[in-house]
């Protein structure tokens, strides 16, 4: 902060007088003046001059103090949850206007449920993931609306400020110590981070007393899934693969799409996810997920879990065959984003299609997916990638 006060300087003539009267003698001076005398008129000159330093000083520091106090009284600093770890970084300080539980409070249905979808810089480029998948909302049928109660969670600069330009609600999770803002390729350590700073984040809404749809954003959504989510369910999760049983614990959970409720029991389990990854060290959480869900804590606290069948939530690993039936469809089993971003493409035009039949064909199904293309299950361990393993590192 510049300070607005400086010390008075002395008149000029006292300036002259203090810089020369130890360099010359008086003009009209007779003779010499004595050591004894040039000695003690120099100390005489140097405590004047430490006198004045003194006095600049505490007036210096005065109107700093000043300044500061009136600064202070003046402007009223805003306040940041808890789940914010680095409240004092000056970007996310500024950027934030409004606190996350002002911010879902507002976005939230009646019964306070939010989406919520992270993003990154890598994701956020104009005609990138985030368009596609808000494109999918604009398109898809009763989901328009949905739009009212998304928050996306920017995990970098640059993510925050493109979703201030095309979104409404917007919030920057600042992870001190970490950089999320490149693409974080499939189980890198840059990976792991993201996927447990996202669980842990998950984790603090449900604290809040909110539920949440949580959506990946290469996650197109063409049919409001709230109808298909089981009402009796804590926690419910899309599946990789489907056995055909919602109870199945050998389903294949896939962490980028599920639906849970706001009670003790998900914080707990919650909780118990999170602090899992210590036991299983160098997995990402999807992974834990599925060594977990059979531990006798979750019959212990009483968690309703119940795996969402893949006909009206599907992905590449296991596309939906009727289109008449899904409701969200993922670029899971995908490596890379230009690969996504081909295959995703081709998704919201077959939609497109679809949504241009007359019922009678509709109803026929005769379309379907043309995807996966560019994204396959090979992908998933691809030669030279730009980043080291887990295993690797």
């Amino acid at each position: 902060m510049s300070l607005s006060h400086t010390p008075r300087t002395l008149p000029s003539h006292r300036r002259r007088s203090l810089s020369t009267t130890h360099l010359h003698t008086p003009a009209n001076s007779s003779s010499s003046m004595s050591p004894e005398s040039t000695s003690l008129h120099f100390r005489q000159i140097l405590a004047a001059a430490l006198f004045f330093f003194a006095v600049s000083l505490s007036c210096l520091l005065l109107f700093r103090d000043a300044d500061y106090s009136h600064f202070v009284s003046s402007y009223s600093f805003p306040r940041f949850p808890t789940v914010f770890p680095s409240a004092s970084n000056d970007f996310a300080a500024a950027s934030n206007e409004y606190p996350l539980e002002k911010i879902l409070s507002e976005a939230a249905m009646k019964d306070r449920t939010v989406i919520l979808t992270t993003l990154n810089e890598a994701w956020a480029a104009p005609n990138s993931i985030i368009d596609l998948f808000l494109e999918s909302f604009r398109i898809g049928v009763r989901t328009r609306r949905l739009l009212n109660h998304l928050v996306i969670v920017a995990l970098d600069q640059k993510a925050f400020i493109r979703c201030r330009a095309i979104h409404t609600y917007c919030f920057l999770l600042f992870s001190e110590g970490t950089d999320f803002h490149e693409e974080a390729y499939f189980m890198t350590p840059r990976y792991l981070k993201m996927m447990w700073r996202r669980i842990d984040f998950l984790r603090s809404v449900l604290e809040m007393g909110y539920n949440f749809v949580f959506t990946d954003a290469d996650i197109m959504w063409f049919r409001d899934p709230f109808p298909r989510f089981h009402h009796d369910a804590d926690f419910q999760i899309a599946c990789d693969y489907f056995t055909g049983s919602f109870d199945d614990i050998h389903n294949r959970p896939n962490g980028g799409f599920n639906y849970v409720k706001s009670n003790n029991r998900s914080i707990e389990f919650y909780k118990f996810w999170y602090s899992s990854q210590e036991s299983y060290p160098g997995y990402h959480d999807q992974d834990v997920l599925n060594f977990i869900k059979v531990d006798p804590f979750i019959t212990d606290i009483g968690l309703k879990m119940k795996f969402l069948d893949t006909s009206n939530f599907g992905g590449l690993c296991e596309p939906s065959k009727d289109l008449n039936q899904v409701c969200t469809m993922h670029a899971n089993c995908c490596y890379g984003m230009d690969s996504k971003l081909h295959d995703l493409s081709i998704m919201l035009q077959d939609w497109r299609y679809y949504l241009t039949l007359p019922p009678n064909l509709k109803r026929l199904s005769v379309i379907s997916w043309r995807v996966p293309q560019k994204c396959s299950l090979n992908s998933l361990n691809p030669n030279g990638s730009p980043e080291k393993s887990v295993e690797e590192d």
